[in-house]
């Protein structure tokens, strides 16, 4: 089994897939944070000045 996946990570498509879709998951991540108002709905720091 090891070697099923040491032989798979070996192709560049794989790794790339595998790359992609973890950079995608990371950015659904921040925007997420990006969107997230917390408790009290707090506003972004530079809209008061």
């Amino acid at each position: 089994m090891k070697n099923f996946f040491k032989t798979l990570w070996t192709r560049e498509s794989v790794k790339f897939l595998v790359r992609m879709f973890f950079y995608f998951a990371v950015f659904l991540v921040l925007v997420y944070l990006y969107g997230y108002s917390g408790i009290q709905g707090g506003t972004f720091i530079y809209n008061e000045f």
